[in-house]
């Protein structure tokens, strides 16, 4: 089969990412086989590509935001049916026994592997997940629809609850990529109004036509104080104004998986008044089980770019330079 490996990282136009022939993936015990139907392109598979997170293999291949059907099972794999729709996500594997497993953080669990840096991923026509870590999907809804959400939805949705915004509270989402353009979706539909921070003519289009309440650059000052803050975009420097936004008691969460560095905080201005910081780690199998219970309710839909498999680099490009708006998607099959 074809797929898409992880030679040695550097800059995406720089060719990083190779087309290559493998063999289709063995299944383990407790596997499943997935033909993959669609996969989502992430900013992290970017940060993999170009050595900001160091693969955990040689040749990995990226993708976590898979939808496929089943057409093989592992020994004692019996949560799935062959042609069962499932989706693939981030979160690979935990040990099931740490501190941090059994009190129900198992996204802080040390011995945790992800999908598309400790085992191959969704850039290729088949993959492999433990069937305790994919999730039952809809099979008529299409795939390329589906994707964004195991990724950018289910860390979105971590990150607004980490954000502790209040019942009809003031959200500002600092940058509108994929996961924040489903982030103020879900929080829209629960009663939140909605300000977006963000560079890029494209991605402040999209927010307006999401309806939000205010649309204005990174740097911009919000009109009214926010009551929660979520940082989408991998800018440190967007921390503080994200901070000095909030009211007293606010929250700011993180929400990247890489960041560049965060400048000194004056206590006074940015933190005092109890003005909270958070970050945002992977995510539970549990947060991803609740964003689709919502999504089956909620009127959320990922604006979605589709394309071929054969362009999953040049996607990463586009991804690199800030062109598009919405989620990018790869249909494979």
């Amino acid at each position: 089969m074809e797929v898409w490996a992880v030679g040695r990282p550097g800059p995406i136009d720089e060719g990083p990412l190779r087309l290559v022939e493998r063999a289709v993936p063995a299944v383990g015990p407790g596997e499943v086989l997935v033909q993959v139907l669609a996969c989502g392109i992430c900013r992290t598979d970017l940060h993999l590509c170009e050595g900001d997170l160091i693969p955990r293999r040689p040749d990995v291949v990226p993708g976590h935001q898979v939808v496929g059907d089943v057409v093989a099972r592992g020994s004692a794999a019996e949560r799935f049916e062959i042609g069962d729709r499932i989706g693939i996500a981030w979160l690979r594997s935990t040990c099931g026994s740490c501190e941090f497993c059994r009190r129900g953080a198992e996204n802080l669990c040390p011995r945790s592997t992800y999908t598309g840096w400790d085992a191959d991923g969704g850039f290729a026509r088949y993959t492999t997940v433990p069937q305790d870590f994919a999730y039952r999907l809809d099979a008529d809804r299409a795939p390329e629809e589906l994707a964004p959400f195991l990724c950018a939805g289910i860390i979105g949705y971590r990150a607004l609850v980490r954000a502790a915004l209040p019942p009809g509270g003031r959200l500002g989402l600092y940058g509108f990529g994929s996961s924040a353009h489903l982030t103020a979706q879900v929080a829209a539909a629960q009663g939140a109004e909605v300000f977006v921070l963000t560079r890029g003519e494209a991605n402040q289009r999209l927010a307006r036509e999401l309806g939000v309440a205010f649309v204005g650059a990174a740097q911009d000052v919000p009109p009214l104080p926010l009551d929660s803050a979520i940082v989408f975009a991998p800018a440190g420097d967007l921390v503080p104004l994200a901070l000095q936004a909030l009211k007293p008691g606010g929250t700011v969460a993180v929400a990247g998986i890489h960041l560049s560095d965060v400048p000194v905080l004056n206590y006074d201005r940015d933190l005092f008044r109890e003005r909270d910081l958070r970050s945002v780690t992977a995510n539970t199998r549990l947060d991803g089980e609740e964003l689709f219970r919502l999504v089956a309710r909620l009127p959320v839909a990922a604006h979605t770019a589709v394309v071929p498999f054969e362009r999953i680099d040049r996607a990463l490009s586009d991804l690199a330079h800030s062109r598009g708006s919405g989620s990018l998607v790869a249909a494979v099959s």
